[in-house]
């Protein structure tokens, strides 16, 4: 009897395991350039197929994509947002913001030939800002903002676009999909996304060793002289957030060695105690806000040996009051 029923127990306990929808370890993409500093990636099908999104803002994305304009310009593209895009994936690089190099690839399902023509199209109908450029054998289209610097962009395949910076990143880009080679982003910044779920709603991870040793905080690091110094040795941040019926946010801070990680925390945790402090004082005077007070309850951080894990969750009724409220301001 007993053997019969630790056989059952053990079964129930593996078909519960099994339907656990299990966490899915992230990879780099091929596509990314080997000089990539942070990667974000956007899982936009599983935001988009999310009870807050579907309850709160399903049928206003629907009603703006109806819009006469956004309808036909999607149609020239044959691409539906909301059905055709699976993944958004940003990295990016450089000292500064006149510096910065981005390489954006998104994924899901395309027409290739009829991007091509809307691309071909807007360079007619609009030609001070689309240009259609060739670098060797590819062939991509320009776009030059009245202000800021250009963006390259072109369609890989069915699955794929591709856009960067510099037509050089979209070439690389080019060439690491026709070939078999292994993705090029640089070791640290692979191990960190290999940490990712990949079913996460939105993750994004950096390295950061040596970047933060001279940056200038505003307002003297909100009284904490010892701040700046802390800072400096910081080495990674990552963040995940999870979109489901609830926004569940973790962000995780590495750090040089422990005693800087509990330096580090001491400094986190008195910021956030002011902000516990700030928030229901800032709802009394202005009761939109009182949704986020309930969300600054969950604000916990927790030093783990050489890192600093900060937590936070929205629920989605405090995302509904606050959707709520905005919609009553345009009223």
């Amino acid at each position: 009897m007993k053997s019969s029923l630790r056989f059952g127990l053990g079964l129930a306990l593996a078909v519960v395991l099994a339907a656990a929808p299990a966490a899915r370890a992230a990879e780099p993409d091929k596509l990314l350039p080997a000089d990539a500093e942070f990667v974000m990636s956007v899982n936009v099908k599983q935001v988009l197929d999310s009870d807050i999104i579907k309850t709160y803002a399903l049928e206003q994305l629907k009603q703006a994509l109806q819009g006469n304009d956004a309808k036909k310009f999607l149609t020239d593209l044959g691409v539906d947002p909301l059905k055709d895009v699976d993944r958004l994936v940003v990295s990016g690089s450089g000292k500064d913001q006149s510096d910065t190099k981005a390489v954006i690839v998104i994924r899901g399902k395309f027409d290739p030939e009829k991007l091509y023509k809307a691309a071909e199209a807007q360079t007619k109908k609009d030609p001070d800002h689309f240009t259609l450029v060739k670098d060797g054998k590819d062939v991509m289209f320009k776009y030059q903002p009245d202000n800021g610097n250009p963006m390259y962009g072109t369609v890989v395949d069915e699955t794929t676009v591709v856009a960067g910076t510099d037509k050089k990143m979209v070439t690389t880009a080019l060439a690491a999909a026709a070939a078999s080679a292994k993705p090029a982003v640089g070791k640290d910044l692979s191990a960190l996304i290999t940490r990712m779920d990949d079913k996460a709603s939105l993750w994004v991870v950096a390295v950061v060793k040596d970047k933060l040793n001279n940056v200038k905080l505003p307002g003297g690091g909100g009284g904490n002289p010892n701040l700046q110094g802390q800072l400096a040795k910081l080495e990674t941040v990552t963040a995940v957030v999870k979109v489901t019926k609830d926004v569940n946010l973790d962000i995780t801070l590495g750090l040089k060695d422990a005693d800087a990680a509990d330096e580090l925390g001491k400094s986190i945790d008195e910021g956030l105690m002011q902000i516990k402090g700030l928030i229901p004082f800032l709802a009394a005077q202005n009761p939109q806000l009182k949704p986020l007070g309930e969300a600054a309850k969950t604000l916990k951080s927790t030093v783990k040996e050489k890192s600093i894990v900060i937590t936070a969750q929205l629920t989605g009724t405090a995302i509904g009051e606050l959707l709520k409220q905005g919609g009553n301001n345009k009223d």
